[in-house]
């Protein structure tokens, strides 16, 4: 895919919502390669500043970056507006440190970039592809990155009082962030104004670029723009937060309540990968991964490597402890983001006893590994007896699995005890039975 511009320039005016300074904001087309540049109309040199994540300064109901002396603030929909839409290269004009905050969301920023008509260049577009899971967590928060042939964003938007939850998932494209995306205003809770004001936070904010939730109420000057506005707008903010890494990033992003900052630490992150890859020495490419398992425990990265499952039927988030040869301890995180919880069951979210027995089963394959040179080797669940399930596991749950090995026949087949435990209490157990294959020999 080739990279885009914009035809012709143009400008829109309006309130900075922090500062309320009256700001003129224009867009102009850029050369291939240049990227998102804005320039400082209001200061001595006209400074640029290309934002990145290394700049990020400040996170509290906005995102800013600072460069030497220049700073901005507030950048996030104006990000998100140009990435959203697929533009790669412009130049943002402004006469203050931060943009116009219009309606409060960048439906107004998207149509003056239809305005100005994006076109494309003589140059491919460049993505970076997240290869391996990157999260970050705070409290009930938390942002998952996962491998992914393009954008996704899957978020849960949720207030302390859990009045107003809001779950939603999209593939960003300009279609799809225009129509259900863009629109979505920025939001505040009641409670929270006063003591932004005294920060000298929302200066300009009023109900023209805001919607305040007080209690179970909605306060806005018009009706909400979605049944799920505020996730929308949530999403919005992540896909402008994300474009502080300053190239197209193809990844599946899973939010639990994000904000500007843990998107921040999340954007880091993965910026640390894509660092990590351009600057590994290049070399022939070999397998260098061996399935022998002789770790006592194992993260994410290498239980991938050792079973062949994928999301979503991963049911493995760690090894946490292995005892000896024949016994090991798992678990599993069960959060409301399971894809499982849309249908099991609406309104009252249980985890399926099935896959209880399938941790049980991962696990036990794991385990069956240690035994065996485990190089180009699958373990395959074959039959399970004495199925037990007592207790149903739900959102917010970990899943603690004891494993031991019971009976082995060589190398091929072996038979093993499971016992599922939350907060120290058993929910399922099984005793199981599987086999070790080649996996050329695999069905």
């Amino acid at each position: 895919m080739k990279q885009r511009t914009i035809l012709r320039e143009g400008s829109i005016n309006g309130i900075a919502l922090h500062s309320a300074a009256a700001v003129t904001l224009t867009l102009k087309p850029a050369p291939v390669n240049t990227g998102i540049v804005f320039k400082r109309k209001d200061v001595f040199g006209n400074p640029e500043v290309k934002p990145m994540i290394t700049m990020v300064s400040d996170l509290v109901r906005n995102t800013g970056v600072t460069s030497g002396h220049t700073q901005l603030h507030t950048i996030e929909h104006v990000m998100s507006a140009l990435c959203g839409m697929g533009v790669d290269n412009c130049y943002v004009e402004m006469n203050a440190s931060e943009p116009p905050i219009l309606d409060g969301s960048s439906k107004l920023i998207v149509n003056l970039i239809q305005q100005c008509e994006p076109v494309e260049q003589d140059a491919e577009r460049e993505y970076f592809e997240l290869r391996t899971p990157v999260s970050v967590s705070e409290g009930n928060r938390s942002l998952i990155a996962l491998p992914y042939d393009g954008l996704k964003i899957t978020c849960t938007s949720a207030d302390d009082r859990g009045f107003h939850t809001q779950h939603l998932s999209l593939d960003i494209n300009p279609e799809t962030y225009q129509a259900g995306v863009a629109p979505a205003r920025t939001f505040t809770i009641y409670e929270d104004i006063e003591e932004l004001l005294k920060m000298g936070k929302i200066q300009g904010g009023s109900l023209d670029s805001a919607v305040v939730i007080k209690g179970d109420k909605i306060i806005s000057k018009e009706p909400l723009r979605y049944q799920d506005e505020f996730v929308r707008h949530k999403i919005l903010d992540i896909v402008g937060d994300l474009a502080l890494l300053g190239i197209k990033l193809k990844a599946h992003i899973v939010a639990v309540r994000p904000g500007h900052a843990l998107n921040a630490k999340l954007t880091q992150k993965i910026y640390d990968q894509m660092l990590a890859l351009k600057n590994a020495p290049k070399k022939t490419e070999k397998k260098t991964s061996s399935k022998r398992v002789t770790e006592s425990t194992l993260d994410t990265r290498r239980i991938l490597e050792l079973l062949p499952h994928r999301y979503p039927f991963v049911m493995i988030d760690r090894v946490v402890e292995t005892q000896s040869e024949t016994e090991i301890t798992a678990v599993k995180n069960v959060t409301i983001n399971e894809p499982f919880f849309q249908g099991h069951f609406p309104g009252n979210p249980v985890m399926p006893g099935v896959l209880q027995l399938e941790a049980m089963a991962q696990a036990a394959g794991i385990l069956m590994l240690r035994q065996v040179d485990g190089d180009d080797k699958l373990a395959y669940f074959m039959s399970a007896d004495k199925v037990k399930f007592r207790r149903a596991v739900k959102p917010g749950d970990q899943l603690v699995i004891d494993v031991k090995l019971t009976k082995a026949r060589g190398e091929k087949i072996a038979c093993a005890s499971g016992v599922c435990k939350v907060d120290g209490k058993i929910v399922s157990s099984a005793e199981l039975m599987f086999a070790v294959m080649n996996a050329a020999e695999a069905p």
